[in-house]
């Protein structure tokens, strides 16, 4: 807290904290069954949070992603069920639709200056009313039993070597990339993690990598959702840590005047980021549209809002800007849908569950702020 690091801890805890009083509420909670579903449940929403990170990191907000979501789902089931437009081109026009939409937002907020909050505000609004419009007077489009978007969530790899093979290889990675991580800093000269660190840290991805494998293949196997969104994590957090662009995403969020003084181009960068929360807002309409077989008009609520933008803040997003992986995602979707999985298997009513989540959200922002304020009075000590 001194430092200002905290973090993954609160999200760990948190997850922690809730399967063990859920477990003793109802024996059923950490069952392979629910697990398993728990882990395809937190896909839609998660992939749209993954979006907002890139936004949050900024410094910036994006309210708009939920009715984007719906909207592009409604796209894709109005060309895919409705016109006959072969499955895989609906998909690409809903993805770019939803790029479409974060450029076109990103537009007012970095060019303009129209505060983002407002602009996507807006967008919340019009792009519901469009969904609306764009699914006519039935409110409600069916998808086909067969596709990839419905096997999206509804596949299972059954064979538990692929389960296995992922843990393995997870766990091989970490230690590479751990490995390789000291290495550079020991030749530059500066201060790396001890080897019995390193050997610790890994057996604790081991532990947990295997014992999520050993679970689900305890049910039906490893879920194609889960393998995706995992794929989405890792790629997106190698954009943000190893590469030019997210370097600069980053730094923007540190401080956008001296960025620009830097010679970024903040203006584009900006845009870049909103079109990311777009498209990646699609990606989880289409994973939502799968979990239910079908877009209507509830799609694209603002609980989904709340609940992805929760996630990257409860998993260690800051609000503030600059600090944040995808990593964070993973953890505060854990904590929401363990929430809402243990109030569902405890029988405590929904309202309840917006109530917690609310609870949670909150003692997540106020440990951001802090953290925060403790950094800088540690920065001037």
């Amino acid at each position: 807290m001194r430092s200002g690091e905290l973090g993954a801890l609160p999200g760990i805890a948190g997850v922690i904290l809730l399967w063990i009083i859920f477990q003793s509420l109802q024996p059923q909670f950490l069952s392979p069954r629910n697990l398993s579903n728990l882990s395809v449940d937190i896909v839609g929403t998660g992939m749209i949070a993954l979006g907002i990170v890139f936004v949050l990191l900024l410094g910036e907000v994006d309210l708009s992603v939920g009715s984007v979501s719906g909207l592009t789902a409604a796209v894709f089931a109005v060309l895919n069920v409705h016109q006959g437009l072969p499955e895989w081109l609906a998909i690409l026009a809903a993805l770019v639709v939803g790029a479409a939409i974060g450029a076109f937002q990103g537009f007012f907020a970095a060019r303009i200056g129209v505060p983002a909050f407002v602009v996507t505000l807006a967008g919340l609004l019009a792009w519901n009313g469009l969904m609306l419009y764009t699914l006519g007077a039935s409110g409600t489009i069916n998808l086909p039993d067969e596709g990839l978007v419905h096997a999206l969530t509804s596949y299972y790899f059954h064979d538990p070597a692929v389960a296995y093979g992922l843990a393995a290889l997870t766990v091989a990675a970490f230690l590479l990339a751990s490995y390789r991580g000291a290495r550079r800093r020991r030749a530059v000269g500066v201060l790396s993690r001890p080897v019995i660190v390193i050997v610790v840290r890994t057996t604790a991805v081991a532990l947990v990598a295997f014992g999520a494998a050993y679970v689900l293949n305890r049910f039906e196997g490893l879920p194609l959702a889960l393998l995706v969104f995992l794929v989405f994590v890792v790629g997106l957090d190698f954009v943000l840590r190893r590469t030019f662009y997210g370097r600069r995403i980053v730094s923007i969020g540190g401080g956008a005047e001296a960025a620009r003084r830097a010679g970024l181009n903040v203006v584009w960068l900006r845009i870049s980021a909103f079109m990311v929360s777009g498209t990646l807002a699609a990606v989880g309409g289409l994973f939502l549209a799968s979990r239910v077989a079908a877009v209507g008009q509830t799609s694209g609520s603002s609980i989904l809002l709340i609940n992805a933008i929760a996630a990257a803040v409860i998993g260690g997003v800051s609000l503030f800007g600059g600090r944040g992986t995808t990593w964070s995602v993973l953890l505060g979707m854990l904590v929401i849908q363990s929430i809402a999985s243990g109030m569902v298997l405890a029988g405590i009513p929904t309202p309840m569950q917006y109530v917690i989540t609310g609870g949670v959200l909150l003692a997540a922002v106020t440990l951001d702020s802090l953290s925060r304020h403790s950094q800088k009075a540690h920065g001037r000590g």
